[in-house]
């Protein structure tokens, strides 16, 4: 177990992080915000609780990716907006994967009146 932990460098990870800062946030900021979109529909239009969970699980990992990636800035001192504003996206996404997961019926109770609402508008537009 010794010889795999020896050939992780976390150094070399957090530099990597930095020297390619605006691809990672270029890539991790949409799938943050488009996967736990994602599972909030899922919850909205009563899909399975399994689906729901997988869903949330799968859009957890960009946001503890986010949330390492700010990390590594806060390491070296860099306090700056971008770094607040991201590292504040990624908790939302994770509190609201978690909250789907841990009370799922608040949330879709929470959904439920808006996506009603708007369901009626389109089928009034619509037809």
């Amino acid at each position: 177990m010794t010889e795999w932990l020896s050939l992780i460098d976390i150094n070399i990870l957090w530099e990597f992080s930095r020297n390619h800062c605006i691809a990672i946030c270029a890539f991790l900021v949409p799938v943050n915000l488009l996967a736990t979109l994602l599972t909030m529909i899922l919850v909205t239009v009563g899909r399975p609780r399994v689906q729901v969970w997988w869903a949330a699980g799968f859009a957890s990992l960009p946001a503890i990716a986010m949330f390492l990636h700010v990390l590594s800035w806060f390491i070296i001192g860099v306090v700056m907006a971008p770094t607040y504003i991201l590292f504040f996206l990624g908790c939302t996404c994770l509190l609201i994967n978690f909250w789907v997961v841990i009370d799922r019926q608040s949330m879709s109770d929470l959904l439920r009146i808006p996506y009603l609402k708007l369901r009626s508008i389109v089928v009034q537009i619509s037809g």
